[in-house]
């Protein structure tokens, strides 16, 4: 699977998860709510693209993967199983990965991948200090 699929769906899980959990299940049938926050509006529009760029076996397989989180909401391995669809329909569909990136680009979202033991992200830094004996010395005037 590309890369550029893996790291799409990573910047998109956010979104997912807030749409998911704001609209529930119903979040491939339903419009835009004032009432929800711009995060989970835009999950809702990503879950609708996928939705209606897939056939009728594709589309239950996706239905089933959103219920499934909606139904438990902290549980990896349905959101895994979400996750899977969508890679998959950015795997077949090149016009679909275009317009999901759209989407996450407009919608101005930042992405910090961070690993490894004591890794610290942030989008914007002054100081980091990271470790068991770290310390900051300033210069003595």
């Amino acid at each position: 699977m590309s890369a550029e699929i893996v790291q799409l769906v990573e910047q998109a899980e956010p979104y997912l998860t807030a749409a998911v959990g704001a609209y529930g299940a119903a979040v491939l049938s339903r419009t835009e709510s004032a009432a929800v926050d711009a995060t989970a509006n835009v999950g809702r529009r990503l879950l609708q693209a996928v939705w209606r760029r897939r056939d009728a076996q594709s589309r239950a397989a996706l239905e089933e993967a959103v219920g499934e989180v909606a139904d438990e909401p902290g549980d990896a391995d349905a959101a895994g199983a979400l996750r899977q669809q969508i890679k998959r329909a950015l795997k077949e569909d090149a016009g679909l990965f275009s317009e999901v990136a759209a989407l996450l680009r407009a919608a101005g979202g930042v992405s910090v991948n961070v690993s490894g033991t004591r890794a610290i992200g942030a989008q914007h830094i002054g100081i980091a200090v990271s470790g068991d004996h770290a310390a900051i010395h300033t210069p003595q005037s």
